[in-house]
């Protein structure tokens, strides 16, 4: 959960996280980072910023940068209406995972590559179909083989019959 749902975030973030005992522990290292982290749940009810909640989740992890050495904090807050008894916490953490690596496929790409939230198209459905060509674009590349998309497209760009054998015409 993001800062974007302030009321939720304020619920979730002022319960007593320091009583909940840790329910998941990992320590994950790549990408030059060294990542120990915990996860915390309890159970909460449903509330008007989330109706069916029924527990409340916060991940805690301690981030260094293996180059410079540093260690910050990083606290993210979760809801699900998944019961305890339905997943464990580390299946919950892993599902938490995979939605990040979701966010960093795909979101990430369009916000940073594409710029997307420097876009100025609001009008009707532009902004859908303005997101739907820029999905496209990212799973044609991604199915071409290309590792580094944002160099693809530069590449691309500067001669427009450079695209006509990525999408598979001669």
């Amino acid at each position: 959960m993001k800062r974007n749902q302030p009321s939720l975030y304020a619920q979730v973030k002022t319960l007593l996280w320091h009583k909940v005992p840790v329910a998941d522990r990992r320590r994950e290292r790549g990408h030059g980072h060294e990542e120990p982290g915990m996860l915390k749940a309890v159970t909460v009810k449903a509330g008007p910023g989330f109706p069916h909640a029924v527990q409340a989740l916060q991940i805690k992890r301690q981030v260094r940068d293996l180059c410079e050495g540093r260690w910050r904090t990083v606290t993210v807050y979760a809801v699900t209406s998944v019961p305890l008894w339905q997943a464990t916490p580390a299946e919950l953490a892993g599902w938490i995972r995979s939605h990040w690596s979701i966010e960093n496929r795909l979101h990430w790409v369009r916000d940073v590559t594409f710029g997307e939230d420097h876009c100025q198209v609001r009008t009707a459905n532009a902004p859908r179909v303005m997101a739907g060509l820029r999905n496209l674009v990212v799973g044609v590349l991604r199915r071409s083989g290309s590792g580094n998309l944002a160099q693809t497209i530069r590449y691309l760009g500067r001669d427009a019959t450079r695209v006509l054998p990525v999408l598979g015409f001669t």
